[in-house]
């Protein structure tokens, strides 16, 4: 159990842009919830006076030049160090006091990642497009690299030192999230979800979410995934479908063929024999990119188990 007297070190990692209607609220409702955390802010070249409101309201303030959440959590991760981290949005929407019992079920469970599955408390906290798109890409993502989580979505999460520190981001935006979900279910490090309220955004705070361009690189930073943590799988489907492709264009040949013994459309013939070598190709890439891959993801583990925790 946290408290008072005795705690590890707890870093709040805040990135934002353009929240200085809610930022003041959100360091103090976090410093009221984990008196002896650390909050830092990261400001993301917000143009509000962001940044002045943080360090008035007294959590240490930094800068991260590169626009994108991505870069942000790279940053964060890279430059701070503690044993816990709380990663949450800057917008007051998430609820700071579950911080504790996150923190909480984390160390009484030996866990290395509390995900805050959120539980709306109004209906334009969370609206209907959003919660539409969460959930076909959590269903995507339990699919494709397990299911463990039910939130993948969620801005608010704890960590360990251990996963943060093994954690390499590569995305730019709002996909960090996906991220890494996939790092810790293809990692495979002990996780759980825990339900915390979720809230409108203040007076004055708007959602930098784009529905339709933030799905979409949601979308194809699962298909990279995919294609780097599972390749037998990716490139397997791939080889699949071009067989598939070569067979149905052979099909009507080898029924003249069977008919007259006359091949009548040579140029497709041809074309379906190289539509099945490639296919044959893809699935030689696909077994040698995932043997290598293995190997990839033992030196992954390793390095996640030299981490002090």
């Amino acid at each position: 159990m946290f408290d008072d007297a005795t705690q590890p070190a707890v870093a709040v990692l805040i990135p934002c842009f353009n929240e200085a209607a809610a930022i003041a609220q959100v360091i103090a409702d976090f410093r009221a919830a984990l008196p002896w955390a650390t909050v830092f802010v990261y400001d993301n070249n917000s143009s509000d006076g962001t940044a002045a409101v943080a360090e008035a309201a007294g959590a240490v303030v930094r800068h991260e030049p590169l626009q994108g959440k991505g870069h942000v959590v790279r940053r964060m991760l890279a430059d701070v160090d503690a044993d816990f981290y709380v990663l949450v949005d800057g917008d007051a929407t998430y609820d700071a006091p579950s911080a504790r019992a996150m923190l909480e079920q984390l160390t009484a469970q030996q866990l290395d990642l509390v995900n805050g599955r959120r539980v709306s408390q109004h209906t334009a906290a969370y609206r209907l497009g959003h919660r539409f798109g969460n959930r076909l890409f959590t269903r995507l993502i339990a699919r494709l690299f397990g299911q463990q989580l039910d939130d993948v979505l969620s801005g608010y999460k704890v960590m360990t030192r251990r996963f943060a520190k093994s954690f390499p981001v590569y995305s730019s935006g709002f996909e960090i999230e996906t991220e890494l979900a996939v790092h810790a279910l293809t990692l495979g490090v002990p996780m759980a979800e825990v339900d915390t309220p979720y809230y409108a955004r203040p007076t004055g705070s708007h959602s930098k979410l784009r529905a339709l361009p933030d799905g979409w690189r949601i979308l194809r930073t699962i298909a990279r995934l995919l294609r780097q943590e599972r390749p037998l799988l990716y490139y397997g489907t791939l080889a699949a479908m071009q067989a598939l492709l070569a067979v149905i264009l052979a099909v009507p040949l080898l029924v003249e063929f069977a008919h007259t013994g006359l091949v009548p459309r040579m140029p497709t013939a041809l074309l379906c024999t190289g539509i099945m070598l490639t296919a044959m190709m893809t699935g030689v890439c696909g077994v040698v990119l995932n043997a290598v891959k293995q190997g990839q993801r033992e030196i992954k583990r390793l390095l996640y188990l030299q981490q002090s925790n």
